[in-house]
């Protein structure tokens, strides 16, 4: 055992601006006393951004929440949690009356939530909302109106157009800076963001992330920020805690943590986390489950799922050994963990490309007859009239316009964009759950919709290209039905399409699926209700109810994005491991370009990139992540965020942040509003997908005119900003009707 540092705490910061000291929230149930935060101490600098990560349910939240004495009854948060203002005297602010709250929150700890839009009144205007605050707190309204300008135009927005919206009229992105703008109109001195961009694409994560360091130095502030995402944080936070079973288990400076971290589970964290660098065959999702809050195991909680625990790690629990200087972690053999989880992070390469060796894709696989083949397919949405539309037809909203695919035999295809830009109504439309506006969609060759309406020579009937085409949703919370249980579940397909096996054999084939996608045993879970499951088994039942009567082709629709980090690369493991036995192909829905990459390149598949309803780029994982040759695909590649600490995206490789209205798409290219390559034949033109010539192996193609060899793209003029001032709109605002992701 390493001897422990004479002082066994967390390290203490030399200019605190919040102290914590032996931290517990604790809720009183039926079965027990629930901890949801352990005995929790650490130290806040002044001046400093300091990330809390973890897993769902590791008591991130009820810290943030702790630290403004905001935990929800019956919640009772005791301990101690100083606060030391600029001037004056520290306040503990679990002693606090809630007049000396209301002055506090706001005012000096402001706090951002993960739900912008549950935060916003819906019939108030954004101008009402930051009038109301003011008011509450006795700030000159007219002045304070001015800070919020500056604080929303600081932000990418512009003011008076953001200012006389209601929530509604704003995109998840906008609303989100909104939010940011208006917990600092009164010039806290510490900001605690809750999960703030969880519900946000790539590029609306980045470009929020990229403000936010921007935003703290110029108003001088200390953030909490709190994220399960750890390549999230780790280009923004000054140091990282990690959080496990409702304590902090690791502490350090992020550039070592990241790299040198030394508590099993951190290492561990670091491996299951999908990103666009590491060796595919080294990510491994971390064995076993996190504790109950009733049950804490003994010892070192993390124990039951630790490689190098021993009877020391069952029986007593660790206090924080000094790892070096600013870096403590809860481990009794932290000198050990790098031999016993060695890390992903330590394969990464000089040139930043993928460790595993690509793979081309094979003629053979890209050809024969498709399961499924989308040709031409458009699907337009009209908006609802409103007050202002009386006199005139309104616009359509082209969630998908004239997109060409085709899924082959044991395929996957992954396709990943930007919220609004149509990718689940294009897989919604591909599986016969929305009809086109136009173009076919064929299964086997048989059009979807006429089999549906019973019309022209009809080879295979409806019912079978509805049992051959199956989805799993993004929630399986939602999906499962929760007053049935897990047998009932299950015996619903069965019942429909095998009407021929009795109760028996269909309990028996239940049990089999369970077993095979890990849930043992089986009868321990057949009689369960979903809310009696995790977030990672009701994915499985929501797989298995797909599986159950052998589809050719599942839309997996941000299938894993609900999931923890440490779950996501289990669950598509399990994917692939079930197309192998179940001859299954894949439509994947993805805002994630690190889990596109992981899945496309173990499964030999493709990425496709969609950009407001257009197919902008196509192609293997190999090219699309190390050569991608749209410019919106390398904006994507841009954001999304890696673990190495040393890594800089540089400047954002877009014009503006917000994308343009979906109902009143830009012509010609469609991202030329937001392209800095774009030139002046962009606004006219509408590039074609075309072969793309590339040094990494496989194929690929791109729709843009840089891939043309001979066009007047070349000689035209390029687009500046102030060119396209007048061009269409970037954002939304009033009236604005946004596509179906």
């Amino acid at each position: 055992m390493t001897a422990a540092d004479p002082d066994r705490s967390m390290p203490r910061a030399d200019d605190p601006i919040a102290e914590v000291r032996n931290l517990t929230v604790a809720f009183e149930m039926d079965r027990g006393q629930s901890r949801v935060v352990d005995d929790l101490s650490v130290d806040i600098e002044r001046g400093e951004i300091l990330g809390v990560v973890g897993e769902s349910g590791s008591g991130k939240s009820m810290f943030a929440s702790s630290l403004m004495d905001a935990v929800v009854e019956p919640g009772v948060a005791s301990g101690d949690v100083t606060y030391h203002p600029p001037s004056g005297e520290s306040v503990d602010v679990l002693e606090l009356s809630k007049g000396e709250l209301q002055e506090l929150r706001w005012e000096e700890v402001a706090m951002v939530f993960q739900g912008a839009m549950s935060s916003f009144n819906p019939v108030r205007t954004i101008r009402d909302h930051f009038v109301e605050t003011l008011s509450a707190h006795d700030y000159n309204v007219s002045d304070g109106l001015e800070r919020a300008r500056e604080l929303i135009s600081d932000l990418y927005m512009d003011p008076e157009r953001v200012l006389s919206s209601y929530p509604h009229e704003l995109s998840g992105g906008m609303s989100q800076r909104v939010l940011i703008a208006l917990s600092l109109i009164l010039d806290p001195e510490l900001l605690v963001m809750d999960e703030p961009t969880a519900a946000l694409d790539l590029l609306m994560q980045r470009s929020i992330i990229s403000l936010l360091d921007g935003i703290q130095e110029k108003h001088d502030l200390s953030i909490v920020f709190i994220t399960h995402d750890l390549p999230l944080v780790a280009g923004l936070a000054d140091r990282i805690a990690v959080m496990y079973a409702f304590e902090m288990v690791e502490m350090g400076p992020t550039d070592e943590l990241l790299t040198d971290a030394a508590h099993p589970y951190t290492r561990a964290l670091l491996n299951s986390t999908p990103n666009l660098r590491a060796p595919i065959d080294r990510m491994r999702s971390i064995d076993g489950e996190s504790p109950d809050p009733v049950n804490i195991p003994s010892g070192c909680s993390y124990h039951p799922r630790c490689p190098m625990a021993d009877e020391q790690c069952r029986e007593v629990d660790p206090e924080p050994y000094r790892v070096d200087g600013d870096h403590a972690a809860n481990c009794h053999y932290w000198e050990e963990a790098a031999e016993a989880v060695p890390a992903v992070t330590e394969e990464f390469d000089d040139a930043g490309e993928m460790g595993a060796a690509a793979t081309e894709r094979t003629p053979e696989r890209r050809s024969g007859e498709p399961v499924l083949s989308m040709d031409d397919v458009e699907v337009y949405f009209e908006q609802e009239s409103s007050a202002f539309s009386l006199f005139s037809d309104p616009d359509d909203v082209k969630a998908v316009d004239g997109i060409d695919l085709d899924v082959y035999d044991e395929d996957v295809v992954v396709l990943v964009g930007e919220s609004g830009c149509g990718k689940t109504t294009l897989g919604k439309t591909a599986i016969g759950l929305q009809r086109p506006t136009g173009g076919v969609v064929e299964y086997r060759g048989q059009d979807v919709w006429q089999a549906r309406d019973l019309v022209g020579d009809i080879d295979i009937p409806y019912e079978e290209i509805r049992q051959s085409l199956q989805i799993i949703h993004q929630d399986p919370g939602s999906a499962l039905n929760t007053h049935r249980r897990v047998r009932a579940v299950l015996e619903t397909p069965l019942k429909r399409w095998y009407p021929e096996l009795d109760g028996n054999d269909r309990r028996e084939r239940i049990l089999g699926m369970l077993e095979y996608v890990g849930m043992t045993p089986p009868e321990d879970y057949i009689d369960r209700y979903p809310f009696q499951l995790s977030g990672g088994e009701m994915q499985r039942i929501a797989l298995i109810r797909a599986l159950l009567i052998n589809p050719e082709l599942i839309l997996a629709d941000e299938a894993v994005s609900a999931l923890d980090v440490s779950l996501r690369v289990e669950m598509m493991d399990l994917l692939l491991e079930l197309q192998d036995t179940f001859d299954t192909s894949y439509l994947f829905i993805s805002h994630n370009l690190a889990n596109a990459r992981y899945i496309t390149e173990k499964a030999d598949g493709r990425i496709g990139v969609m950009y407001l309803g257009e197919l902008v780029e196509i192609g293997s994982p190999e090219r699309i992540i190390n050569d991608p040759k749209h410019p919106y695909t390398q904006a994507l590649r841009w954001a999304t965020p890696e673990l190495d600490p040393d890594d800089d995206p540089g400047e954002r490789p877009m014009r503006k942040i917000d994308i343009p209205d979906a109902a009143n798409p830009p012509s010609g290219c469609r991202y030329h509003t937001r392209c800095p390559e774009a030139r002046e034949a962009c606004r006219h033109q509408r590039p074609e997908l075309v072969e793309a010539e590339g040094e990494e192996p496989g194929y690929q193609q791109a729709a843009c005119f840089r891939e043309y060899e001979d066009h007047e793209y070349w000689d035209s003029e390029p687009i500046t900003d102030e060119d396209d001032a007048d061009s269409v709109d970037s954002g939304t605002g009033p009236g604005t009707a946004e596509a179906d992701d």
